[in-house]
């Protein structure tokens, strides 16, 4: 799909597509399209029940005199309504609703409306956003699907006065949806095709076009620096361990010795449960439990992509938690690279063990201003905030409430949740300085006061994303699969707090 700006004019052919503010106000567009029409538009608002409210549409058959296949009335609501989310979510609608436009070329109408939160050109390039995230398709495995079930959208036109300003505006957004992207892909694969070396060698050729360093450290290098914590829990699997680091200097040399920002994901390529087995009944999801790894490299993709003005430091664990004959087994104690032991309790409990020896390694080496790490860490977060909102734990307020903001800014909510010693003490165990679970209760709490113990006082957050990182429905601007949750959010918190 080619999406483009131009100048505003109804189209030759095609679909055309206007915008219709509450209690049924014409923009400037529909206003004209209903005169060049012979009244077709408010003859349609007459007689049915779309009012213009934001989240409506209806679908007209272009009239006789026209060469237009048909015309799409989409709802703005009220003009404080028109702002980034709504227009980003009306453009994945758009998108849904003219896919399979026969015609293959879609035309948008986008003006100015007095009292809007956007102007139109920040309106379009908005929307042609919202249009190309819902574009996504992984459909490389699919050798038989019907041409009438794939979409046949070849030209998305929005079209707005300054079309250049709007064109620039998109160039920017394009390339963090490119990250979003490159998430959702690697979550997709299947773990036969991405193991912890694929992960590994993937995310260092896509980050090294666009000037970013990457390391890979396998687990000879990891031995070496002591990550019994990490190297543990992929120690069944015939796949090597790897731990990806990436580094991106946006700001310049001159900046080279400033404390960069970090972010590191869990990486498990296949969660098994390893000898704490999983029930098998849904096992094959399990393949996403790198979502954490894929955000962290999607957004070093959007942020070198767009050529962000900061300093960051990405890193990713990447293992296979399986079954072997030289699996962890329950009861064994592991020394992670912090020194401080860990009896492993339930092999099931791996992410935070790779987590543990990444963040004390990045605190170690880089000293950072602060740490955000993401994993699908825990079932309880779902059974606690379900897939409405990630979990957010954390030792600092400030970073807290900046994550916070930039979630609720572009739709990717967090709620933080509760830590305390009344918590962390349920790690406690007579055989090791501490266990990697704790009782029945909060144990979605007790896994980031595991992860707490190798942060010491660097500020930290910790996103548990096991209930948004894959989505069984629609969503506007997310289609049903990988959702790449935290690329748009982290991006944002960069944007509006650490970039310049």
């Amino acid at each position: 799909m080619k999406i483009s700006f131009v100048k505003p004019g109804l189209p030759a052919t095609g679909t055309v597509v206007v915008g219709v503010l509450a209690k049924g106000t014409l923009t400037k567009s529909a206003a004209a399209l209903d005169r060049q029409t012979g009244g077709a538009i408010k003859r349609a608002l007459k007689a049915g029940r779309f009012e213009g409210n934001k989240g409506q549409s209806l679908s007209l058959v272009a009239p006789a005199g026209t060469r237009l296949d048909r015309i799409l009335l989409v709802g703005l609501g009220k003009p404080d309504e028109i702002a980034v989310a709504e227009m980003e979510n009306l453009g994945g609608r758009i998108y849904a609703e003219t896919q399979r436009d026969k015609s293959g070329a879609v035309a948008v109408a986008v003006d100015h409306v007095p009292g809007a939160g956007l102007s139109a050109p920040e309106s379009a390039a908005r929307l042609a956003y919202g249009a190309r995230l819902r574009s996504y398709r992984f459909d490389k495995y699919r050798t038989k699907e019907k041409a009438a079930d794939k979409p046949s959208l070849r030209t998305l036109a929005f079209q707005v006065e300054k079309f250049d300003v709007a064109k620039k505006s998109y160039a920017t957004l394009d390339k963090i949806a490119n990250g979003v992207f490159f998430t959702r892909d690697l979550v997709s694969e299947p773990a036969n095709i991405l193991y912890p070396a694929e992960l590994a060698k993937r995310s260092a050729d896509e980050l090294k076009k666009l000037g970013v360093k990457v390391e890979i450290l396998g687990e000879a290098q990891m031995k070496k620096l002591g990550m019994g914590s990490l190297l543990g829990v992929g120690q069944g699997s015939i796949r090597e361990s790897k731990l990806v680091v990436m580094t991106y200097n946006g700001k310049g040399a001159a900046a080279r010795r400033e404390q960069p920002i970090a972010f590191l994901g869990k990486g498990v390529c296949f969660d098994t449960g390893g000898i704490s087995i999983k029930p098998a009944g849904g096992m094959e999801d399990m393949k996403w439990d790198m979502g954490g790894a894929g955000v962290v490299v999607g957004l070093m993709m959007a942020l070198a992509g767009r050529k962000a003005k900061v300093n960051v430091v990405g890193i990713i664990g990447c293992v296979e938690n399986m079954p072997g004959g030289n699996a962890q087994r329950p009861g064994d104690i592991v020394t992670s690279m912090s020194g401080q032991t860990i009896e492993v309790i339930n092999t099931d409990a791996e992410g935070r063990l790779v987590l543990a020896d990444a963040l004390w390694y990045c605190k170690e080496r880089f000293n950072p201003k602060f740490m955000v790490n993401l994993a699908t860490l825990t079932g309880a977060i779902i059974v606690s905030l379900g897939a409405q909102y990630a979990g957010l734990f954390s030792n600092d307020d400030a970073l807290s409430d900046k994550l916070t903001k930039a979630g609720q800014k572009i739709g990717e909510k967090l709620w933080r949740m509760p830590m305390g010693a009344e918590y962390d003490k349920e790690l406690n165990t007579d055989g090791a300085d501490m266990k990697n679970i704790g009782g029945r209760g909060g144990g979605s709490i007790i896994a980031a006061q595991f992860l707490q113990r190798f942060v010491e006082k660097t500020p930290w957050a910790h996103l548990d994303i096991a209930g948004v990182t894959w989505s069984k429905s629609d969503a506007p601007t997310v289609p049903k699969g990988g959702t790449a949750f935290g690329v748009r959010l982290l991006d944002q918190f960069v944007t509006d707090f650490y970039e310049g």
